[in-house]
């Protein structure tokens, strides 16, 4: 884990201080806004599943809930379609403000937590930006780090607080980790997140380099449809781009396909697949940032589904017959792996 990896982590695990649990099963939530968002309506939504648990009007820069909740649910608040911070729901009476949490058992183990990798991350920045050479203390922070979620993130396994940790790392998981992670600990299959994971290391795993391409069909605004078929197999190397037009990375990436395309365009085509975004947005970007190369529009999770993607831009290169040769490579990586298999 690196630096940026460890601010990151640091960042979106936020709580504040403990009150006194309500009875039974009962729970509030006093969420502390501004008055813009006054006449806005404010939804509690369970974060693995995005099901809406609750929903109430902003009044006086205030959203308060009250409710019963039979069991700890990862939640998260959203107002006006912006996210607001991710919490506990538990029995008790808890607070939101600037996107921190408090007021419960839960909610105050992760405030701890929280305390606890924000000293660490301000140790290692102090030292990171020292003139004197402090690799190795460096790397014992960076150990300390990792101890730190490793035990809570054990200790709390069977909770909320274990679910929210271990997705940190799953996403970076192959499917034998994870199938490894759901044995250990089978509670962790109940969740639809991990569940969409799982299947999609399966996905990934069935279009890794030496398969052929999957194939999938996609109806365009003006009513044709598209393929990946019309394009991959047809005698032509590919190089596919899986992109969305929010997506800062996949924008950045564009620049290096154009010099790929510079280098190689007389051995091989580009295609793009807009996955996960709007149309109108999607041709916005294509006109904005000049992209000259064939696109499928409106792709949304279908392709992603199918090839297991969880992060984008994705690029994958296909042989003439349709043989995957190499995807997840980028930058530098991918204009080296372009050239040595065209090379070939």
């Amino acid at each position: 884990m690196n630096v940026k990896s460890i601010a990151l982590a640091a960042l979106v695990i936020a709580a504040v201080a403990c009150k006194a649990p309500a009875a039974q099963n009962d729970y509030t939530v006093t969420a502390t806004l501004t008055e813009d968002e006054d006449g806005a309506t404010a939804y509690i939504i369970n974060y693995d599943n995005s099901a809406k648990l609750d929903s109430t009007v902003v009044d006086n820069g205030v959203a308060r809930f009250k409710g019963v909740v039979d069991k700890p649910v990862l939640a998260r608040l959203i107002v006006g379609g912006d996210r607001m911070g991710t919490f506990i729901l538990e029995p008790g009476n808890i607070t939101l403000a600037e996107r921190h949490a408090g007021g419960s058992p839960l909610n105050a183990r992760m405030d701890s937590l929280d305390r606890a990798s924000q000293a660490i991350v301000a140790e290692y920045q102090r030292l990171a930006q020292d003139t004197i050479d402090h690799t190795e203390q460096m790397a014992d922070l960076q150990k300390q780090y990792n101890d730190l979620f490793d035990r809570v993130g054990a200790e709390n396994i069977d909770n909320p607080i274990g679910y929210y940790l271990f997705l940190q790392q799953a996403y970076e998981m192959d499917l034998d980790e994870l199938k490894q992670a759901i044995a250990e600990t089978p509670s962790l299959g109940e969740y639809h997140r991990v569940q969409k994971l799982l299947k999609a290391a399966e996905s990934k795993a069935a279009t890794s380099a030496g398969a052929k391409f999957v194939d999938f069909t996609i109806e365009q605004p003006d009513s044709t449809s598209k393929s990946l078929s019309d394009y991959v197999g047809k005698g032509d190397y590919v190089l596919v781009d899986f992109w969305a037009s929010w997506c800062g990375p996949c924008i950045r990436e564009t620049q290096v396909i154009k010099e790929i395309l510079a280098d190689h365009g007389d051995k091989l085509k580009v295609l793009g697949v807009a996955v996960w975004d709007e149309v109108p947005n999607t041709l916005a970007a294509i006109q904005r940032y000049q992209l000259p190369w064939e696109q499928i529009l409106g792709a949304k999770e279908v392709p992603t589904d199918l090839y297991g993607i969880s992060g984008i831009p994705c690029i994958i290169l296909f042989s003439p017959d349709g043989t995957i040769l190499f995807r997840d490579l980028q930058d530098q990586e991918l204009k080296a792996a372009v050239a040595a298999e065209l090379g070939k």
